[in-house]
């Protein structure tokens, strides 16, 4: 029997608030740093957005996957990159996915910085629980390396 991959996927009133989130960003208003990200749909080929928490770990930029396989992974891993947008500002980027023991430590800094709204999808991992937990729940929460192209 095959395990279907960790997903939470967003109830209404989460939805509601992602489309207001994402519509500010787009707007050029960034709430403690979001930033709104439009990846190519690997079905449709529309660009799809929503709003999503830009993390910063050891200078390098990466998006981080709270609820797991979302459809937003499905289409990065699809397309190979996307775009970001607040307001006029619009960067480019490709992704590298790392590997879970890679993305340990940025996991546990983005539960660190972001934790308080993202905690509820961990499963009781935090960021100060064990690289052992972490490594355990890493393969549930895609990490990508973002490099920007223009």
């Amino acid at each position: 029997m095959t395990t279907q991959p960790y997903y939470l996927k967003a109830g209404p009133l989460a939805t509601r608030l992602n489309k207001v989130v994402g519509w500010l960003a787009r707007h050029g208003v960034s709430i403690m740093g979001t930033t709104e990200l439009s990846v190519r749909g690997r079905k449709s080929g529309k660009m799809l957005r929503l709003p999503v928490n830009l993390h910063q770990h050891d200078g390098d930029q990466y998006l981080v996957s709270a609820r797991g396989h979302s459809q937003w992974v499905r289409n990065m891993r699809a397309a190979g990159g996307g775009e970001l947008r607040v307001g006029r500002r619009v960067r480019t980027f490709t992704v590298e996915e790392l590997p879970p023991a890679v993305a340990v430590p940025v996991l546990r800094s983005y539960l660190k910085r972001w934790g308080w709204e993202v905690n509820q999808y961990f499963k009781g991992v935090t960021a100060e629980s064990s690289d052992e937990e972490l490594l355990a729940a890493a393969p549930d929460h895609p990490v990508f390396r973002l490099t920007e192209t223009r």
